[in-house]
């Protein structure tokens, strides 16, 4: 019996579905609207990744030594400071090295090539070079460079300076993007999906008024609530369906046109690469959030306009 019953709501639902051509049509290009606007959320979720995980690797720290600094000192220091747990790396530069680096930065300014030539020794220290596994975690780096922690055992510090006061403004304004990008990527998320819902309860509403005669003889001959909200809730999962298809479809050369326009401007990032090798995943977020708004909306919409 139940076999029965669930094979006639879904026959139903399917010629529902084709013979309510203009009412379906509408509803899938609302649903298509939504599922387009979560795809485009998604890939620029990732292209908002990419980039910030580039500015990240850009931000750091840099502590410079007394040209005086014991090298053993400058070692240790580096010991304590990599077995920090928000440290991600430090780098070592020598004082050859850094005078190497500072020579070919300015190498179009004669006067500073020329100052140099004047010096019978190096005027830089070594450098230590700090990356942190989060921006905001600069600031207690820089609390620690600033302890006794870091002192020679004579008492005396080997830092000439540290720039992070320098950097603080930068880095400031970077964790604050990244929090509100964060957050504002999860409202838009949100107000879609309620927005999706709204305009989808009041698609299926003009649905089921359409078929208000039909519904109402069904009433009468004893078919249960269940019954009668199947073929609405059959309809909503094949125009969830359908939506996620024709959405992928549409994206596909959509991301290969932004790909090829876009690839080095999201530092390595392509698009369409991204979109290839997540195929799956997106179609599958695709078509659950689809399937999940079209059945809700529908429950919603059968259970408030004719309180079944």
């Amino acid at each position: 019996m139940i076999t029965i019953k669930l094979r006639r709501v879904t026959r139903t639902g399917f010629i529902n579905f084709w013979r309510n051509g203009t009412v379906t049509i509408a509803s899938l290009l609302i649903l298509m609207v939504t599922l387009f606007t979560v795809g485009s959320l998604v890939l620029s979720g990732a292209v908002l990744s990419s980039l910030l995980g580039q500015i990240k690797d850009r931000v750091d720290i840099n502590v410079y030594f007394k040209t005086n600094a014991p090298m053993s000192d400058i070692q240790a220091l580096q010991k304590a400071l990599t077995a920090r747990p928000e440290v991600k790396q430090v780098t070592y530069t020598s004082a050859e090295e850094a005078l190497t680096q500072f020579k070919a930065r300015h190498q179009d300014n004669d006067l500073i090539i020329g100052s140099l030539s004047e010096i019978d020794e190096n005027p830089l220290g070594a450098i230590l070079n700090i990356r942190a596994k989060d921006p905001s975690q600069y600031e207690s780096i820089s609390k620690f460079l600033s302890t006794d922690a870091v002192l020679a055992p004579g008492g005396g510090t080997i830092i000439d300076k540290v720039n992070y006061n320098q950097n603080k403004l930068a880095i400031d304004r970077l964790s604050k993007v990244i929090d509100m990008v964060q957050k504002i990527g999860l409202l838009i998320t949100i107000l879609f999906s309620i927005l999706a819902i709204v305009v989808t309860v009041n698609t299926i509403r003009l649905a089921i008024y359409t078929a208000r005669e039909e519904i109402g003889v069904m009433k009468l001959v004893g078919a249960s609530n269940n019954y009668v909200r199947g073929p609405f809730v059959i309809q909503g999962v094949m125009n969830g369906v359908l939506a996620a298809v024709l959405v992928m479809i549409i994206l596909y050369p959509l991301t290969v046109w932004v790909g090829s326009r876009t690839d080095n401007f999201f530092g390595g990032l392509n698009v369409s690469d991204y979109f290839l090798s997540n195929f799956v995943q997106l179609f599958l977020i695709l078509l659950g959030t689809g399937v999940i708004l079209s059945v809700i909306s529908s429950f919603v919409a059968v259970g408030r306009y004719l309180k079944v």
